[in-house]
């Protein structure tokens, strides 16, 4: 990493389903220079999230795509360099939007100074935009209560790794679906779940029923397609499903084959009065941060959340390590180490 070259990987063209290398480009330029009120900041650590495959695609969304030859968006750890701004001091470490290049320049706004974390990268993980969306998502849209019983998908990543351990606190019975056996070993030997299925399995709808004889009370979604057919006819009368994500429509090209399932989902939900909620973390509950970051901060002291992280070293592998997380291969908390 150079202190006169910033290193920025773009938008090189919009991807047709899965994103490939070629939909990327690295590019050298001069690091910028700072004005009056602005810090210069080097990235320390890059988070890699599915929803960055949406803003890849110019399709309407609740957020503008990245544009051609633009920088792809990320948060971001990173250290002040320099700092024009009263608020900010010469090493500094803070969160920002800083997306995948060596250097960004901020004028303070969304800027969030880190305390002494003895690992700053859980700043965009347990601690941050992930955990945050655990949290919220579940306890104030899925309100699980004790004995009920919750299913999370994708329940080795990120947040579904958190929503289950939550859950656990809660007195909830809890369910994984995850890819693979190992995966699902995790969740129940590590995590503490009470079950995981593989959601590769032939017979996954015949598993998960088994898993689950009092039915579904909370799901929480955030992968959608054959995971979602089979959680359906489970849920329970009055049941919670805070939406999330749905990452195994990313890279689609179409709508998904028939039947056409939209009058058996909209009578399940008007049959069982069933609350389906999609939300958007920092739009929504924003406010609503500190509350969150005291509380985990707390398990984490007492033992109570585990959590994985998935490091990659080098700004230049980010394209391939982001076209694996939505093929399902990191394991946890998927992060690129930019910088010592």
């Amino acid at each position: 990493m150079s202190s006169t070259l910033n290193r920025r990987i773009v938008l090189a063209r919009r991807p047709h389903g899965a994103p490939v290398p070629a939909d990327f480009r690295l590019e050298e330029h001069a690091v910028p220079a700072i004005g009056s009120g602005e810090v210069l900041l080097r990235a320390l650590y890059l988070s890699l999230d599915p929803y960055m495959r949406g803003r890849m695609s110019d399709a309407p969304s609740y957020a503008a795509p990245v544009e051609i030859n633009g920088v792809m968006v990320g948060g971001t750890v990173s250290r002040v360099e320099a700092s024009q701004h009263a608020d900010y001091a010469v090493g500094d470490l803070v969160v920002n939007f800083g997306g995948w290049q060596d250097y960004s320049i901020s004028d303070g706004t969304g800027l969030q100074k880190l305390g002494a974390l003895a690992s700053p990268s859980h700043a965009l993980g347990v601690l941050g935009m992930p955990g945050f969306t655990a949290y919220m998502g579940l306890l104030e849209i899925g309100q699980p209560k004790a004995g009920e019983t919750v299913v999370v998908a994708a329940a080795t990543g990120a947040v579904g790794a958190i929503v289950g351990q939550i859950a656990k606190i809660k007195g909830c019975r809890v369910v994984g679906i995850a890819g693979g056996a190992e995966k699902c070993a995790y969740a129940v030997n590590e995590l503490g779940f009470d079950a995981c299925i593989d959601h590769r399995a032939a017979d996954l709808a015949e598993q998960l029923a088994n898993a689950c004889p009092q039915g579904i009370d909370v799901y929480y979604e955030n992968v959608g397609g054959a995971v979602f057919d089979a959680v359906l006819p489970l849920l329970n009368t009055a049941a919670r499903v805070p939406l999330c994500g749905l990452i195994s429509q990313y890279n689609a090209t179409t709508l998904p084959a028939g039947p056409d399932r939209l009058s058996l989902l909209m009578g399940t939900l008007l049959k069982k009065r069933i609350r389906m909620q999609g939300f958007i973390i920092w739009d929504d509950f924003g406010h609503r941060y500190g509350e969150f970051f005291a509380a985990m901060s707390q398990w984490i002291a007492e033992g109570k959340i585990k959590y994985r992280e998935d490091v990659v070293q080098g700004l230049e592998n980010a394209p391939q390590a982001f076209i694996g997380l939505l093929e399902g291969k990191n394991a946890g908390k998927l992060v690129v180490q930019v910088a010592e």
